[in-house]
């Protein structure tokens, strides 16, 4: 059952979204080549507690704040002292708060040093597909005009799309109803009305859309090892505008 939100809801959620909007802007800054993934869920768990606060992964059984996946790393990557961040890298980051029962949901992937091309062009194309969902995400389409807005323009650059995982309703769970694949003609294909809090959150590859999930039973890899870029934002569907609470507005701290 989708789960519409009220004014006071959605208000609730947009706390805990901009909470983890100043999260990123503080973390991500820090991610260093020679740092362990161990390092920076910490910086994720101390930054939390502060703000009285809960990881919204615990609660899934998730060992870590912060699902912390590098290069050829899908999602839901364990966070480790043994797993060293390395010049080069694409590290991506996925993070929800628990903030007085109201959850958000966001995930970047942050470039560290020097990386090549290809990985920039990567990300280009993985920023480009989150907003082509967002943009798609207004009351009156359907979920699918999501998924082929974000499966569209990955494939149109060469691109790979995970299609076993996918984006989801937020904001009082950590996963909702509907899913929000991004491949279109898969599932449930529900309206979108005024009410709805979604998580979108394209996952791009440099190879192919599949993917295997290593012996941890969490991480997931892509299937031929080339890298993958995962971007998401939270966002509310008003009547009139859709707003991305995952986000700061200029000048907003």
């Amino acid at each position: 059952m989708i789960r519409i939100k009220n004014q006071k809801q959605i208000d609730g959620i947009r706390v805990s979204c901009k909470a983890l909007a100043r999260l990123y802007k503080l973390l991500i800054p820090q991610v260093q080549a020679g740092m362990s993934t161990a390092d920076i869920d910490d910086i994720c768990v101390q930054y939390i507690k502060k703000i009285g606060g809960k990881p919204a992964w615990y609660s899934q059984k998730f060992p870590g704040a912060a699902c912390i996946s590098i290069n050829e790393e899908v999602i839901h990557g364990i966070p480790s002292k043994k797993r060293i961040v390395q010049e080069g890298d694409l590290v991506s980051l996925d993070i929800g708060i628990d903030l007085a029962g109201y959850i958000s949901d966001s995930a970047v992937t942050v470039p560290v040093g020097k990386v090549s091309k290809d990985a920039l062009d990567l990300l280009a194309v993985t920023g480009n597909c989150l907003s082509a969902g967002i943009s798609a995400c207004i009351a009156g389409n359907r979920v699918s005009d999501i998924s082929r807005a974000v499966y569209n323009t990955a494939v149109s650059s060469g691109y790979g799309v995970v299609w076993e995982y996918c984006g989801h309703g937020v904001g009082l769970a950590v996963h909702e109803d509907p899913q929000i694949p991004n491949v279109p003609e898969r599932g449930a294909n529900p309206r979108i009305v005024p009410g709805m809090v979604l998580a979108i959150e394209p996952m791009i590859n440099m190879g192919s859309g599949d993917v295997d999930v290593l012996d941890d039973n969490w991480t997931v890899v892509t299937q031929d090892r080339k890298v993958s870029c995962h971007m998401e934002h939270t966002v509310a569907v008003f009547p009139d505008h859709t707003e991305v609470l995952t986000q700061l507005d200029p000048g907003e701290d």
